[in-house]
């Protein structure tokens, strides 16, 4: 008999949850619903980047049809009103869904601590609508500012408050603390008229981190350029304006802009859940296999769970790692009960830390094991917080979510956004390569018709020609001299027959290659790879036959890489071949200095080379419609959008 699993939102531990149980029972009698009012999932922890325009919009989303792409998950998009328990029915505003294994994955929404006006008057960042409602708000705020001639009021366009300087909240000040500036120089306003300034009432940034690293993003914002009014609560806000409270003292200050990032609570489908035993701002308690306390069909994971573990005194708590490791335990103890094989999990959360960035050019991390922790800062805890958030995606979306991740943040960068400065981001307009790709294709023909001449199809060639070129190499390195086999020293170059050889260098790299140098009439190069000589020998030139098929391969392969190279068609596989060859040659009869560029050159047409006056112009987007529609290219997410 089918089970219906139910799955109440489509965050981090509800996205999880489904991918992970359609993959563990996806021989099984089961359905599986996922309902998210939302058609795609939202990077909240990057929204902050969406806000300061850092990188575009759809950064942060990830549509549900993709994710879930030739896998036995039903996306529902609705808006869950009410779940009654002891019917096991979820309703919603488009229908009902009936459930024997519910998980509850509904996320938290922002807290504001009943403080007056703070709700109607401010901006929050929980969703992808609210990062491009405060993007397009903050540009407003500048463009209304220029024309502006009350300097009160041009005061009060550009002060920017952010109560909380917590994770999201430093986050989100320093993405805008850097776009700032090129705000200004985009509406020529002086950088002096603007004031950042944010607000909390604890007595450092991020105090979940040690002293020393909350002190460096306190630091880091301050060098930006950030008022931090530490010890200071929000005592209401009203249009235009913001109360504060320290030391017993209001003061309130003109402004036109509050983001609000001071904390979250439960998500309201969680309030309202009568039955089930409510715990902190909103939080359901379970226990240890976290079964909502009392029902053991109904599952919560991610912000949702409210859960002490063993040992611990605080609850888990409200960040990704919570989501995925819950995400884990959650699907496992379904599985368990759906097929009846294994035993339940309790849940035993090991938290590696956290990282913070602060702006797209530091960042700040503790980070490490549950007895032993490291704190990294600027360059290495901005290259963790990629690293983490790329196996998080390969989870999600695998190849094609990492590859549009990496281009936005590195390879598309604007204004020097990245811990990488601009240096990956600069464009080489790609019609320059066209002379070199014409050059590069014509050189290849000419090597294929030049063995062609000197009798590679007609005679064995393969093992004398390794030979020749091996020998040059042993002599040198024996005694320092060798005869007439120079020629055979590249696949590229001409005869040079009689030239004495010495050794410029010989490394033995941990036993496992070597880099051979000599000066013969010019400099040679050879890496000496023990696997390399064993398959040359064991399968290139070990009979006559083998030698007249790779000599074939060999002399077929040149004049197909030239020919495609010139008319621009596949340029990235004919520029990827022609590297591997060049490699193989450089490991087996090794390269005169004289030949190198055709490494470099192979390099630097791999990327589009083929998209300007080259048949790919034509080809590979009809190629590229074709693919991601394949059925193994959406299972497996192997296809760039």
């Amino acid at each position: 008999m089918e089970k219906n699993i139910v799955i109440v939102g489509a965050g981090y531990a509800g996205v999880l949850t489904a991918k992970k149980l359609a993959k563990r029972l996806k021989h099984t009698d089961v359905r599986i619903t996922i309902i998210d009012k939302h058609p795609y999932h939202t990077m909240l922890t990057e929204l902050h980047e969406v806000a300061a325009n850092r990188v575009p919009e759809d950064h942060v989303r990830i549509s549900l049809k993709k994710i879930f792409a030739r896998r036995k998950v039903d996306v529902r998009l609705d808006t869950v009103t009410a779940v009654d328990y002891d019917k096991k029915v979820v309703t919603g505003k488009n229908g009902s869904y009936s459930y024997d294994y519910l998980v509850i994955a509904a996320g938290s929404k922002p807290t504001y601590f009943g403080t007056p006006g703070a709700e109607e008057f401010s901006y929050k960042l929980w969703s992808f609508e609210d990062a491009v409602k405060l993007k397009h708000h903050i540009i407003d705020m500048f463009k209304s500012a220029v024309s502006e001639t009350d300097p009160d009021v041009k005061r009060r366009l550009l002060t920017f408050y952010v109560v909380g300087a917590g994770f999201t909240g430093a986050e989100m000040m320093g993405d805008l603390a850097e776009w700032i500036p090129i705000l200004c120089d985009e509406y020529e306003l002086d950088r002096d008229l603007v004031r950042l300034v944010s607000v909390d009432a604890m007595d450092r940034v991020v105090p979940v981190f040690p002293e020393k690293v909350s002190a460096k993003a306190d630091r880091r914002l301050r060098k930006m350029g950030v008022e931090l009014a530490l010890k200071t609560g929000v005592s209401s806000l009203g249009e235009g304006y913001i109360e504060l409270k320290r030391d017993g003292e209001l003061r309130r200050d003109s402004t036109a802009t509050v983001i609000w990032t001071a904390g979250v609570e439960g998500a309201e489908l969680v309030k309202q859940s009568a039955g089930l035993k409510i715990e902190g701002r909103g939080r359901l308690k379970t226990d240890d296999y976290l079964h909502a306390e009392g029902r053991s069909d109904v599952f919560v994971a991610g912000d949702d769970v409210f859960y002490i573990p063993e040992g611990q005194k605080a609850p888990v708590p409200q960040m990704v790692e919570n989501a995925e490791q819950s995400a884990d335990t959650v699907a496992h103890n379904i599985v368990v009960a759906v097929t009846g094989a294994g035993e339940m999990e309790k849940y035993a959360p090991k938290f590696h830390g956290a990282m913070l960035s602060v702006g797209g050019r530091y960042a700040c991390a503790h980070i490490g094991g549950q007895n032993r922790r490291i704190s990294l800062a600027s360059f290495f805890a901005m290259l963790s917080k990629h690293f983490i958030n790329v196996l998080y995606f390969i989870q999600i979306l695998g190849w094609n979510k990492v590859s549009s991740y990496l281009g936005n943040e590195f390879f598309k960068i604007r204004n020097r956004r990245s811990f990488l400065g601009g240096h990956f981001s600069n464009r080489t307009p790609s019609f320059l390569l066209v002379p070199l790709r014409v050059f590069f294709g014509a050189f290849w023909i000419y090597e294929g018709i030049q063995k062609i001449t000197e009798g590679w199809l007609s005679g064995v060639k393969l093992a004398d020609y390794f030979k020749s070129a091996s020998d040059v190499f042993t002599a040198a390195v024996q005694s320092g001299t060798a005869g007439a086999a120079a020629d055979a020293v590249s696949s590229a170059t001409t005869a040079d027959g009689g030239a004495a050889a010495s050794v410029i260098l010989n490394w033995n790299i941990l036993g496992i290659f070597k880099i051979i140098m000599i000066q013969a009439s010019d400099v040679a190069v050879k890496v000496q790879l023990g696997l390399m000589d064993w398959f040359n020998s064991t399968f290139l030139t070990n009979t006559a036959g083998h030698q007249m098929f790779f000599q074939y391969v060999v002399v077929i392969s040149e004049i197909l890489i030239g020919a495609l190279l010139i008319v621009g068609l596949f340029t990235f596989l004919s520029s990827g071949y022609s590297l591997v060859l060049q490699v193989m040659f450089l490991m087996s009869t090794g390269m005169f200095m004289a030949q190198w560029w055709m490494i470099f050159a192979a390099i630097a047409l791999l990327i589009g080379a083929g998209r300007t006056i080259g048949l790919d112009y034509y080809v590979m987007p009809s190629l590229k419609k074709h693919w991601k529609n394949t059925r193994i290219a959406r299972k497996l997410y192997i296809y760039n959008d």
